[in-house]
């Protein structure tokens, strides 16, 4: 999860258990603007089999469909179903077993990827096929409920309001960053670009990313940006911090304050 960067010092940020493995979260977000409901990605679904879900060792109690609940809904109210990206921790509650069936888990939802991103996916190189299973990717097609994203403006072309993308190729080819509008703050899901807090400083570089370099540059540029402009960082695998804004230290660019997203006011 952290390159190049050695254990005695990454582990200080996220402690790896006795098997060397690190706890992280898959946090999904959720969007009601006007009669719109988005969930950005749905993380990593429940149709695998033990075998599968005993290489990751899930743990905790929370789950997607507990999590609507808690405000009100339920899968079946989503409008549009936004994949950041089609690795199976971020696509994989898209579709769900049925007996011999896999059936879209989002019946009511646009599913939305774009193009570019599909094509690497359902045609894999061979270090990264790992990550996309075609039991998560093919059946959202086949349902009719696949739409593309053409332009970083085209979401909100799509009638959603308040909502943007950003393009990144560093670690898979053209991953989308869902940049909101709210409450006269801009809120950047960051995806796998800056996966948690810890992933802030610039050499911190997943080996999972296909193309490290392009990594390094995008998170300069977005730092930067970032901090002139006091976005606000939105992590889904920091197992700790929800949220973070920026400032510029001696150091460079690391988190100024941390918070959850429902303290923003």
């Amino acid at each position: 999860m952290f390159g190049v960067v050695p254990k005695t010092i990454w582990q200080k940020l996220n402690p790896a258990d006795e098997n060397n493995l690190c706890n992280w979260a898959m946090r999904c977000l959720l969007i009601e603007d006007g009669e719109r409901l988005i969930l950005i990605d749905n993380g990593i679904g429940t149709k695998q089999d033990a075998k599968f879900f005993s290489h990751y060792y899930l743990n905790g109690d929370d789950s997607l469909d507990k999590s609507l609940a808690k405000y009100g809904f339920h899968r079946d109210d989503i409008t549009d179903m936004f994949l950041t990206h089609l690795h199976f921790d971020h696509c994989g509650g898209s579709i769900l077993r049925e007996g011999e069936k896999l059936i879209p888990a989002f019946k009511n939802a646009t599913y939305w990827s774009n193009k570019k991103h599909w094509d690497w996916a359902v045609h894999p190189n061979d270090r990264e096929k790992a990550s996309f299973l075609k039991e998560n990717i093919l059946p959202i097609e086949e349902s009719g409920q696949l739409k593309f994203v053409h332009s970083e403006s085209a979401v909100n072309e799509a009638g959603i309001s308040n909502v943007s993308v950003r393009f990144v190729n560093g670690h898979t080819e053209a991953m989308m960053l869902p940049q909101i509008k709210y409450k006269d703050k801009t809120i950047v899901y960051m995806a796998d670009l800056l996966p948690s807090s810890g992933h802030i400083p610039i050499p911190y570089v997943m080996a999972y990313d296909m193309f490290p370099l392009t990594t390094l540059n995008e998170k300069k540029s977005f730092l930067k940006e970032a901090v002139e402009n006091d976005y606000i960082l939105f992590f889904e695998h920091d197992p700790q911090i929800e949220c973070c804004d920026l400032q510029l230290t001696e150091k460079g660019i690391r988190p100024k304050n941390t918070f959850k997203l429902e303290e923003i006011i």
